[in-house]
Formats: C-alpha cells, sequence, structure tokens
C-alpha cells in the first residue's frame, strides 16, 4: 500500500465530508451522513463500501464483531459520529476497528456541527 494513495484517498474522503455537510447542513442522524458520503464517494470515483463487519477472535474462536461506517477503497476506514465533540471513546473505538480490520488509517467525522470536523486515527 503507498502512502501517497492513502493520504490522497484520506484528503478525498474529507473533501466529500465537506461536501455532504454543505449540502444538506448538520442536525440530521448519523445513516443519513453514512448515506451521504457514500454516495458522494462514489460520484468521486472511490470504491466504498458500508457497514463492514470484521470478525474479533480470541485463542481461534470468534468472539464478537465490529462493524466499520464505510472503508473507501479497502483502505480506509472511515467511522461517523454525530455528537458535541469528539471523545476518548470515539478515538478508542476507531483503534480497536484498524486493529481487527488489519488497516492502519481511519478517518473519524463528525457531521454534528455547521462546519464539519475530523481527525486521523493512524494505527501500527
Amino acid at each position: 500500500m503507498n502512502t501517497n494513495d492513502l493520504d490522497e484517498i484520506a484528503e478525498a474522503v474529507i473533501g466529500a465530508a465537506y461536501e455532504v455537510s454543505n449540502t444538506i447542513g448538520a442536525g440530521f442522524l448519523e445513516k443519513v451522513y453514512e448515506r451521504s458520503l457514500a454516495k458522494e464517494l462514489t460520484l468521486r470515483g472511490l470504491n466504498v463500501t458500508s457497514q463492514v463487519a470484521y470478525a474479533i477472535v480470541y485463542k481461534g474462536c470468534p468472539v464478537g464483531e465490529y462493524y466499520a461506517d464505510l472503508v473507501v477503497e479497502n483502505q480506509l476506514l472511515v467511522e461517523l459520529k454525530c455528537a458535541d465533540c469528539f471523545s476518548n471513546e470515539h478515538v478508542a473505538q476507531c483503534i480497536n476497528y484498524l486493529k481487527a480490520s488489519g488497516l492502519r488509517l481511519a478517518l473519524l467525522i463528525n457531521f454534528q456541527k455547521p462546519r464539519v470536523e475530523w481527525k486521523r486515527i493512524v494505527y501500527g
């Protein structure tokens, strides 16, 4: 995986998130933003998968699953929130998703406010 490609994908996702925020505004449920962002990314020519399941395995036995909101180009995990602010729990959730998925970069995006907020989470 080329770091430049991953950075370009992240940049495209951030741009698309701003477009979604500018177009529909704040105040909707998280699922509305998930669907809107997936549509915007598809319109921009990116491969997007919603609600991607990752198994959590303990000593060879599956013990649970995590569902990532979006995975872009099979390389970038995107977790969406509608919250007053990012919390340590949101960051920890992204790190756990990265561990489970084997991916190394997540974008945590918050659509709660009039201006979208985002944070890069790197694992490994």
